[in-house]
């Protein structure tokens, strides 16, 4: 199980290596991903909250990275945070989400991102429930039901 000192290890310290890698030019990502999932996965854009069904849809099954298909949350480690994107407590694999600094609008928080194919999904917090603690607060646009 990851917990929060795991995550600013990887923040601070690197990532775990990745099972593969996945890379694309630009054009072919911007080719293959409509234009929120492009602002928000390769531009590390935010969607607004409450904007997906996805933060109430609780159906057994895995979510996987819109851009690469990787596979990154269980649903049985899915959770209703109240905060308006889609919340889990555990990646799938440790070596499938990495973790990086983040100290953009004047905050210090860190970001979780694909380690496959580098795509925003959203951030990780220490304020989620027990047992880990986390909470992986995820952007639905960045996510595919699998």
């Amino acid at each position: 199980m990851i917990t929060w000192n795991d995550v600013i290890k990887f923040a601070n310290n690197g990532n775990p290596k990745p099972p593969k890698r996945v890379e694309k030019s630009d054009s072919d990502w911007k080719a293959i991903l409509n234009a929120e999932e492009y602002r928000v996965a390769r531009q590390k854009g935010t969607e607004r909250a409450h904007s997906s069904d996805m933060c109430s849809l609780f159906e057994p099954g895995k979510y996987a990275c819109v851009c690469c298909e990787t596979e990154l949350f269980d649903s049985t480690v899915k959770f209703e945070s109240g905060t308006g994107w889609p919340s889990f407590t555990q990646p799938i694999e440790l070596s499938h989400v990495a973790y990086t600094k983040d100290v953009s609008f004047g905050m210090i928080r860190v970001e979780a991102t694909c380690n496959v194919c580098d795509a925003h999904l959203g951030h990780v917090f220490p304020d989620g429930p027990a047992p880990s603690g986390l909470r992986y607060c995820i952007n639905a646009v960045s996510l595919k039901k699998v």
